[in-house]
């Protein structure tokens, strides 16, 4: 049974509003689908560690991943690590080489939906830095959702890093991706695509 990983932002968690629409519409339309949104921590080394050990039970069945902001890095990361197993990553508004911004997390924190308290160290930057891909190898593997109107990230940083893959970016709109649910068919459709056939 394919398995479709869906992986929330930074801070967030699976109750956020487009995890709960992913999970909505993939249950009505491809409840051949195997969905599962795992509560990711606010650090690398823990949540990659979680990711792998979800793909890696998985596969050789084929695994999407749609990940939103800091869940895009994290979707890159698995493409790019399971690059053999064709891993297809859908990138909403995808965080870019995110150790660069996030020194203002240093510190404590608390998470936007649990309230959970959560303490930000120095080192933690250092495991976005190594985990972050040096570079996007089967760029037919991804599908980027950008908008323009962005205003945690600067969407050219993400138009530069998937140069040749395929790239829809919308004017206007802001960091949740307005009106994410009309492109879940889409999405759908290009997953489907990356499934070999069978001969």
């Amino acid at each position: 049974m394919p398995t479709l990983l869906y992986l929330h932002g930074f801070n967030s968690s699976p109750e956020s509003a487009k995890a709960q629409q992913t999970q909505q519409w993939f249950g009505q339309n491809a409840p051949g689908i195997e969905f599962i949104c795992p509560s990711l921590p606010p650090y690398a080394d823990q949540a990659m560690a979680l990711l792998c050990e979800i793909v890696e039970a998985r596969l050789p069945e084929p695994v999407f991943v749609i990940g939103s902001s800091m869940g895009g890095f994290y979707a890159s990361c698995l493409a790019e690590r399971y690059v053999e197993f064709d891993v297809a990553a859908v990138l909403i508004n995808p965080a870019v080489s995110p150790a660069r911004g996030l020194d203002k997390w240093l510190g404590e924190n608390s998470n936007y939906h649990s309230g959970e308290t959560w303490l930000f160290e120095p080192h933690h930057i250092d495991e976005y830095q190594r985990w972050d891909p040096s570079a996007i190898k089967n760029k037919n593997n991804y599908l980027v959702l950008l908008q323009s109107g962005d205003e945690v990230l600067d969407y050219r940083d993400a138009e530069q890093r998937y140069q040749g893959c395929k790239i829809i970016l919308e004017s206007g709109g802001d960091h949740s991706f307005i009106d994410y649910h009309r492109h879940l068919e889409t999405i759908y459709q290009f997953l489907l695509s990356t499934v070999p056939s069978n001969p």
